[in-house]
């Protein structure tokens, strides 16, 4: 017996019903950019990375520009020690001097791009990496003079990534960019995906992140937010700790005109798809209004 000759009658009502379902979605984002911070669980585990590749290629194969950003601070802090180089912290951020920058470097342009250029393209999709340093894309200034070469954006050049949009490939961008005296800086992953997003006039803003989306006072995910209800959530104190500079992130890439952010849960299998195809989504969906 041929495979789909084994398909029942209601297997093939629910793969029309998913289709009919994910159709207006479809159509919606043909043509769209979908800038993506890659972090957390899907970059820890070989199967979540995997199934994220597949994700990824889906999503170009249906006529969307995905392009991916990801941090890696894991794998930097696991490098620095094996290499005995001791950080020093100011109001609990890592002051990253010229020795430690260059490991910074090392690890998110060389290990961990090439890895999630690796799993793409397994999946069958044509991904390139880059960091903010290739053409120019992103120039910093100090984000703050007492954390060193830690990078704030201040321009951004899109231009390498619409000639690889069309060539239908898929950038994944390390969050390292250059200064205006030739330094190299880190940037905070978040913040350079919102840049990026902002640079692009992306039509989504997705943050992946090991919580489930933004809560509200009585710990409920609140599934779509406006600007002003963030800003009374976090007055209130219900937005807080490190969700503050999540929502913050996705705050300023409206205001540079992405049309919304969405802050969702890379634990859950498919998230990506989930929010951009379905009408339940997959997260926190903020919007100017």
């Amino acid at each position: 017996m041929k495979p789909q000759d084994a398909m029942t009658s209601r297997d093939n009502t629910a793969i029309a019903r998913t289709l009919n379902e994910a159709l207006p979605y479809l159509r919606r984002y043909n043509d769209a950019t979908v800038v993506i911070k890659l972090g957390g669980h899907a970059m820890g585990s070989d199967e979540g990375m995997a199934s994220f590749a597949r994700d990824v290629v889906l999503m170009r194969t249906v006529g969307i520009n995905p392009v991916i950003v990801h941090g890696g601070g894991p794998m930097i802090n696991d490098l620095l020690a094996r290499l005995g180089v001791t950080s020093t912290f100011v109001r609990g951020k890592r002051v990253t001097d010229a020795e430690t920058v260059k490991v910074v470097e090392m690890v998110l342009a060389g290990q961990v791009n090439k890895r999630i250029v690796q799993a793409i393209n397994t999946a069958g999709g044509r991904a390139v990496g880059l960091s903010g340093k290739d053409a120019d894309m992103i120039v910093c200034e100090p984000d703050d003079p007492e954390l060193g070469f830690v990078g704030r954006p201040t321009e951004v050049d899109p231009k390498l990534l619409h000639a690889l949009f069309r060539d239908e490939m898929i950038p994944v961008i390390a969050p390292i960019g250059t200064g205006a005296a030739d330094e190299t800086f880190n940037i905070n992953g978040d913040t350079a995906a919102g840049a990026i997003a902002g640079a692009l006039q992306a039509d989504r803003l997705l943050l992946l992140t090991d919580v489930a989306g933004v809560k509200d006072g009585s710990g409920k995910v609140v599934t779509e937010l406006t600007v002003e209800q963030v800003h009374a959530l976090t007055s209130d104190g219900t937005i807080a700790g490190g969700m503050i500079p999540k929502t913050q992130t996705a705050l300023d890439a409206l205001d540079a005109g992405v049309r919304a952010a969405v802050i969702l849960d890379g634990r859950v299998p498919n998230a990506v798809l989930l929010e951009l195809f379905t009408s339940h989504g997959a997260g926190s969906l903020i919007r100017a209004t």
